[in-house]
This record gives C-alpha cells, structure tokens and sequence, in this order.
C-alpha cells in the first residue's frame, strides 16, 4: 500500500485479517524475508496504530482514485460489508484488516 525510502519501509495490508496464515508465520518466527523490487532483505515488522493506517489508507485511495471504485469493491469482498471509503469506514477497515510495516533488519 505504500512504499518509504525512510528505513526502507514497506506497508502491506494483510486482506484476510489478523489471523492470515503469512501473517501468524510471521509472528511466529519474525525472521521473514523481503522483497521489493531488486531488493531483498530479513525484516522486521511492526503493525501500524490505527490513525497512521488510516492514513497510509487515505493515501493509497488518494494515489489511485481512478481506480477507486475497483478498490471500494475488492475491498467491501473481503470485508463482508460495503466500503464507501468514509471516515467511518476507515477506522472499520483497519480494525478488520490490519496494516504491517517491513523494514531491514539491523
């Protein structure tokens, strides 16, 4: 969902939920691998607070709002209610599907 030069960071949203078997592997043994782009790298990760996923949300939205009406619908899919995109809305999505950050490990 959003790509920062600052660390690296990658923000990805895990779309089934808290209990994503990728996600729990994750948790389980934190030695996970990445990669983006040519980049690969042992991560560390964190789950992003609600106000900073809402925004990472808000941006990506943003970023792609032609596509907006695609993302409100693979979105309102995996949900299992209808996303509008509203500021309601938002905090539902974060507190169903959270958002995980990666970075390189020191």
């Amino acid at each position: 969902m959003e790509y920062r030069d600052n660390g690296p960071e990658v923000v990805v949203m895990s779309g089934f939920g808290r209990n994503a078997n990728w996600l729990r592997n994750i948790e389980a043994t934190s030695t996970a691998e990445i990669d983006v782009g040519s980049r690969h790298f042992v991560a560390a990760h964190r789950f992003l607070p609600d106000q900073e996923a809402i925004e990472v949300v808000r941006g990506y939205e943003s970023r792609n709002r032609f596509l907006g009406w695609i993302i409100r619908l693979v979105l309102s899919r995996l949900l299992g209610w209808k996303y509008r995109g509203s500021d309601s809305d938002h905090h539902r999505l974060v507190e169903q599907l959270p958002l995980i950050a990666f970075r390189p490990r020191p």
